[in-house]
């Protein structure tokens, strides 16, 4: 065995004999129980809210922002940290303790081929970050971009999906432009169209989310950059909102390269972040941050998370989050979310004094629902919704609320929520 691989497997089994080490002493926040359980019904949902943390009487839809950190994450982490702080005289940096110790320095081949295949991409493809916003500028900053190149993204952008491309076309003298999308966007083609519409033979990137993070709308991302390629345009992904969330699958979509934050739909801990890049176009990529390996031709993943000493913990927790996910199972999960997506949406399109900004085409949603309620601003309906239920969604603008379902909540959860908003009128 490897010797690194041994030692982080020694320390790991370590970790695990420690009982004190726990946030919470009352609670199992082992998967066991939800280990070969048929995940169908409402009482097996009910066991999955179970191993989360969050407080009984309350309920959270703020997933889209930051999703809630199940138990058996946190415990992992909790137990890390402690372990290696407790045992630091015992710990030989060079018999390969150094991933434990540092994070920062080290290619993490277990978690990146874990994380390859939920995407369906090469390992080496793939690079571990902190979030979406770090993915978006390790691709930016690393393309040589020249004096009025066009760069091209949409008018439904996070802030974190165009920052970059307006800090090069500031720097470089490149040309910037958004498409507008419809709204609500229910059919594939005028997106498609709104997007080429904007392209001319200037254009050299198309950055544009999978997912609009203030709508949930999913974008036709497959012909979007089939049609791009044969134009020879470079393509980038914001998939922020998708891991996790609806399926990935990087080699279908056929992007140049996609990011995302697993501390959403995946619930990940803070600070994880995923990067691809295809091998046919990473060593187009110049490096942004540079450390040992910043030129490692072999693996351009590895070549592209250069960013020193990090929280070796939250790695530990990354890793505990796909366990968390793999034993829930991809199709169960996302299929949960859609679910409840649909039931929201269902229900709010029996009340008249409700109007839905997301797609109602159920193709191009999932789990985010965005809706205004007449004679209500967004955060006074944010505000009677908590008051009323302790329900706590997100108010976005002046006059909307963002509404995330995930597999943690329920349709007694939902149907509070269409309760209360059908009592405004």
């Amino acid at each position: 065995m490897n010797p690194r691989r041994h030692f982080l497997k020694k320390g790991a089994l370590a970790t695990l004999s420690l009982p004190f080490l726990s946030f919470d002493n009352s609670r199992n926040w082992s998967l066991e129980n939800l280990r070969g359980m048929p995940s169908k019904g409402e009482d097996y949902w009910r066991l999955v809210r179970r191993h989360f943390p969050l407080k009984e009487g309350q309920t959270y839809f703020n997933n889209g922002t930051m999703g809630p950190t199940p138990g058996y994450v946190l415990e992992t982490m909790i137990r890390h940290m402690m372990y290696w702080n407790t045992e630091a005289a015992t710990i030989d940096y060079k018999e390969g303790s150094g991933p434990e110790l540092l994070s920062g320095y080290f290619p993490y081949e277990e978690l990146r081929k874990r994380l390859a295949a939920i995407i369906h991409a090469d390992f080496r493809e793939v690079s571990i970050t902190q979030n979406a916003t770090m993915g978006m500028n390790f691709v930016g900053m690393g393309l040589d971009l020249q004096r009025g190149d066009e760069l091209l993204n949409t008018n439904q952008e996070h802030g974190g999906g165009f920052a970059a491309w307006q800090l090069l076309a500031r720097r470089k003298g490149c040309i910037y432009k958004q498409a507008t999308l419809p709204e609500p966007a229910n059919d594939p083609s005028e997106v498609v169209d709104a997007i080429f519409r904007e392209v001319t033979p200037k254009t050299r990137v198309i950055a544009i989310p999978h997912m609009v993070s203030g709508y949930g709308t999913i974008l036709p991302v497959q012909e979007i950059c089939a049609e791009a390629r044969r134009r020879n345009i470079f393509t980038v992904l914001d998939g922020a909102q998708c891991v996790g969330h609806v399926p990935v699958n990087v080699a279908r979509i056929g992007c140049d390269a996609y990011y995302s934050s697993l501390h959403k739909w995946f619930l990940a801990p803070p600070g994880s972040g995923l990067l691809y890049i295809s091998n046919r176009v990473a060593d187009r990529i110049w490096s942004t941050l540079a450390s040992y390996q910043w030129d490692n031709q072999e693996d351009h993943g590895f070549r592209l998370m250069q960013y020193g000493t990090g929280n070796p913990a939250q790695i530990a927790g990354y890793a505990a989050a796909v366990d968390f996910y793999e034993t829930i199972g991809e199709a169960a999960w996302l299929d949960r979310i859609r679910e409840l997506g649909q039931y929201l949406r269902s229900g709010l399109k029996t009340l008249p004094n409700v109007r839905i900004h997301s797609s109602t085409n159920e193709e191009m949603a999932a789990g985010i629902t965005t809706y205004s309620v007449a004679g209500y601003t967004g955060p006074d309906l944010q505000r009677t919704l908590w008051e009323r239920e302790r329900l706590q969604p997100r108010s976005v603008g002046e006059q909307m609320v963002r509404h995330s379902v995930h597999i943690y909540n329920s349709k007694a959860e939902i149907d509070k929520t269409l309760e209360v908003i059908e009592s405004l009128t």
